[in-house]
Parts: C-alpha cells; sequence; structure tokens
C-alpha cells in the first residue's frame, strides 16, 4: 500500500486535523492537479474535469476531508 492510499484510508478512519499541504502532496502524487491563487482557498481539478474548493484554514473542516476522499474516489472509478 503507497504512501496515498495510506493517507486516505487514514482521512476515511478519522476526518479531522488534517492540513492543506497534506492534500497537496496527496493530489500531486494523484496526478489531480490544483491552483491556489492568492487566497485561502485551493480548487482541485480532476483530469475529467471535476472540481473540488477546500478551505486552506488549520486544521481543515472534517466536512471538507470526506468531500475530498470522495473526489479522489471519483477518480479511481
Amino acid at each position: 500500500m503507497g504512501n496515498a492510499a495510506k493517507n486516505l484510508a487514514k482521512m476515511r478512519a478519522n476526518p479531522r486535523d488534517w492540513r492543506i499541504e497534506t492534500l497537496l502532496a496527496l493530489a500531486d502524487g494523484l496526478g489531480i492537479v490544483y491552483r491556489r491563487p492568492g487566497t485561502s482557498h485551493v480548487t482541485f481539478k480532476r483530469p475529467d474535469g471535476e472540481q473540488l474548493t477546500v478551505p486552506a484554514h488549520k486544521p481543515i473542516n472534517p466536512v471538507y476531508i470526506r468531500a475530498f476522499v470522495a473526489f479522489v474516489q471519483g477518480l479511481e472509478n
């Protein structure tokens, strides 16, 4: 199991206390492009065109972690 899969499993189990840097690293590893235009949000974009915007607050609200996990699962399907 790779690092990305381990982190996603941890996110599913406990969606609290995650930082935006972890999401950015996962996106890099999975080939998801993102942009951070100098605001407090990061927009992730899958190759199929689907987008997800996540606020870069510390820590990230669990609702956004669950949405990110679902977003990545959509990439796998």
